[in-house]
């Protein structure tokens, strides 16, 4: 039995742990660039904290997943290109979502989640990270064009709505 709750900062240890693997697969995989060494930090982590905006995925009284979830407009997302939003209805944004690999089939689960919150989500990943784009693609986003996040590095960028 799983269950997904707002991250604590007891948490932390944990969280951080998590995306050390993350980003470990990513380096071995082709891509080493989207997190590098350190992201996110645990600065980043604690406000979304304290904003409640960061869930954790527990199994077995184990945390094996996290992610932000944030529902309201994100800026990064105000200007796409080479495409456009599937709608401008309000919409939950996933952000920084990893696993440790230990079980199969968070990240559909967590989706779940976030639809049972808001039924239009959007996300976005690196060009090179190939499995983040399957598991979005497999799970009925679809690919609305090119965003850029804070430091001016591109994203694709998919949303995801039931209508």
């Amino acid at each position: 039995m799983y269950s997904i709750r707002l991250a604590r900062y007891e948490d932390l240890d944990k969280i951080m742990g998590v995306y050390a693997i993350a980003r470990k697969y990513m380096e071995n995989n082709g891509n080493p660039t989207q997190w590098g060494d350190s992201y996110p930090a645990l600065e980043m982590l604690k406000v979304d904290i304290e904003k409640k905006h960061l869930f954790v995925y527990v199994e077995n009284n184990e945390i094996h997943g996290v992610f932000a979830f944030i529902v309201g407009a994100d800026a990064s997302y105000a200007y796409i290109e080479n495409g456009s939003w599937k709608n401008d209805d309000p919409y939950g944004t996933i952000h920084r979502i990893a696993s440790d690999g230990k079980v199969k089939g968070i990240f559909s689960r967590c989706l779940d989640y976030c639809k049972e919150l808001i039924h239009n989500l959007r996300i976005d990943t690196h060009e090179n990270n190939s499995t983040m784009r399957h598991l979005i693609e497999k799970n009925g986003f679809k690919k609305c064009g090119i965003i850029y996040v804070k430091d001016g590095s591109p994203r694709i960028a998919y949303q995801y709505t039931r209508n």
